[in-house]
Formats: structure tokens, sequence, C-alpha cells
């Protein structure tokens, strides 16, 4: 995996990561100020809940911006090809480049990348070769804090609310 940042001037794709780091920030404020301290003070939660959440949202954050910034398989301005694999290489027709077959053009970035899957907005980087392991891991820590915020939202409205009218 490749340790170079890369960065992509998109203004779009710029705007898709600031609305995903604006929600991140109001979910990780709102949350624990809305149900977690609350029912925590009043004995419904134990702290380990509250860690829970807060290390589920540093690692979603963690991995977006692993995933923004990694090189996704950039190919060099000059590869050298060996001889014997000259025929798995092909020309570029945007940039005029010799590239493996399974590389793409990105017209967004604007340069090859191997094994390009997409290009997304939501991290402002392609998904190649060199990230797409962090992609995936952005996947599920995502669907990791989107279950466990839906769940203390569900046990908030039906559970904990309830209980505080009863008292």
């Amino acid at each position: 995996m490749g340790r170079q940042i890369h960065f992509v001037v998109d203004p779009q794709g710029w705007c898709c990561m600031g609305l995903i780091i604006f929600v991140w920030l109001y979910n990780t404020i709102c949350i624990p100020k809305v149900i977690l301290f609350p029912h925590y003070e009043e004995g419904h939660i134990s702290v380990v809940a509250i860690l829970s959440f807060y290390f589920c949202s540093l690692f979603c954050i963690a991995s977006l911006l692993r995933a923004s910034v990694a090189d996704p398989g950039k190919l060099p301005e000059n590869p050298k090809i060996p001889i014997t694999e000259r025929e798995y290489w092909e020309l570029c027709n945007k940039c005029n480049m010799m590239r493996p077959k399974r590389s793409h053009h990105c017209s967004r970035c604007g340069h090859c990348v191997r094994r390009m899957d997409h290009h997304c907005p939501w991290i402002n980087n392609c998904v190649g070769e060199d990230n797409h392991w962090l992609f995936l891991q952005l996947c599920f820590y995502t669907q990791i804090l989107s279950s466990y915020t839906l769940i203390l939202d569900f046990c908030h409205y039906y559970y904990f609310l309830p209980l505080e009218k009863e008292n």
C-alpha cells in the first residue's frame, strides 16, 4: 500500500467531504448531549456505552481521513515496463501514457489509477489498488457508527423516555 499523501482539487468532492465532517461533528456533539450524558446521570446506561460511541466515532473519522488522503495507486509519469510484461500494458487515450490493462483513467483526478474501482466524491479520491482496503474500512466503521446511533435513538424514544414520564 502506498504511503503518499494524495489530494484532489475537486469542488464537488470538497463539498461532500465538508458535509460528511459537518454531520459527523453534529452527531458527535448532539448524540452524547441529548441521549448519552443525561441517561448516564440517571443511571440508565453505563460509561461503556459513552466510550463505545466515542471510539466508533473516532474510528469513523480516522478512516475517512485515511481513505481521502491515501494514494489510490496513481501510475508514475514514466513507468519502467519490463520487456516480459509489455504485452500486459496499453496506451491510455486520454493522457497518452502506458498503463497496465486493469488500470483506468479518472477524469476528475486527471491520471490513471491501477485497478481503479470508482471515483468516490464522499472521500474526494479514487478507490484503487492502494486504498481499496481503507475505503472498505470506512464503509465498515460508518455502518457500525450508524447502527449504534440508530440503536441509541431507538432506546431513547422507546425505552428511556417512558421511564422519565412514569417517575
